[in-house]
């Protein structure tokens, strides 16, 4: 008999109470949760001297780009090739995620506006206004399996020339030709990110420190809103086992039901994170002045 089950027995005997074995003897052949990063992996820097990292997206090859907002481009990490520039004059790109035709849509903070670049190069100009107003400068997105792209809108920094009325959610319909207001009660809303079956979406309010859940409706809509977390996040992503994974002073990570299951310490504080590679296994995380990257156990849910 372990040591443990035999000493937890006694105890039971002297109180006296009922059924306290069974308890004792569970307890001890309970097995620790499996960790999401890789066994014996570390964070490791693939690269550095930027100003302020930030929206990693994979596109289908596993390819990761992302956004150094002060230099003002976007940068890719291929596979097998290492760093290159993508765009020199990025309008102050932010988040960015790949469009299911291989565009690259991005949040351009300083432009106050969402683009996209085609794989051919051209760029087109998908949003810049609500209600004949100028975006504030929008930060984060998402692509919806219908098309349709969320992004979030804050305003950091200065408020000189913002014509919002706040700092929202909105929603580009699939079609592109309108855009909704979908989330208008957050104090500064920041990272975002849904599930792949269109079911669910993510949003972090920065300003208030909190992550909601949301049911998103067939038609875009957003219903059902409820606490997931008791903390703010810059950017966000999910993996295949539904997990959430927040970009704050690590890289924090929450089950689906909400629980707060481990964090990833990271030299520098992150920004925003996704995973890449060909096999999804790598998260790839922007902090600060570099980009770096963990082998995980568990792949991307994109």
């Amino acid at each position: 008999m372990r040591t443990g089950v035999l000493m937890a027995s006694l105890l039971c005997v002297a109180a006296g109470m009922i059924g306290c074995w069974k308890s004792a003897d569970k307890n001890a052949q309970s097995v620790a949760p499996l960790s999401v990063v890789a066994p014996g992996a570390q964070v490791k820097k693939l690269a550095d001297g930027f100003q302020f990292t930030e929206g990693p997206a994979v596109d289908k090859a596993g390819n990761v780009f992302f956004s150094d907002i002060p230099n003002n481009q976007i940068l890719q990490w291929t596979i097998g090739a290492g760093l290159s520039a993508f765009s020199v004059n990025s309008a102050g790109a932010n988040g960015l995620y790949f469009a299911a035709d291989g565009s690259l849509v991005a949040c351009a903070g300083t432009g106050r506006m969402i683009y996209k670049i085609a794989p051919d190069g051209k760029v087109k100009v998908l949003a810049d206004k609500y209600d004949g107003k100028k975006f504030n400068s929008p930060n984060d997105l998402w692509i919806d399996p219908k098309g349709g792209i969320y992004f979030s809108d804050p305003r950091y920094g200065s408020k000189d020339g913002m014509e919002q009325d706040g700092e929202h959610v909105y929603y580009i319909t699939p079609d592109g030709k309108q855009v909704w207001r979908v989330i208008s009660d957050m104090v500064r809303p920041n990272g975002l990110i849904g599930t792949p079956d269109g079911k669910t979406l993510y949003v972090a309010d920065q300003g208030d420190s909190k992550i909601w859940v949301y049911a998103i409706a067939p038609d875009g809509t957003l219903a059902n809103k409820r606490l997931f977390a008791p903390e703010g996040a810059d950017g966000m992503t999910l993996d295949s086992e539904g997990n959430v994974y927040l970009a704050s002073k690590g890289v924090v990570v929450y089950n689906a039901a909400g629980e707060r299951i481990e964090t990833i310490a990271v030299p520098e504080e992150p920004s925003n994170v996704t995973f890449g590679a060909p096999s999804r296994k790598i998260l790839f995380i922007t902090a600060r002045t570099s980009l770096y990257v963990m082998p995980m156990r568990v792949r991307g849910a994109y």
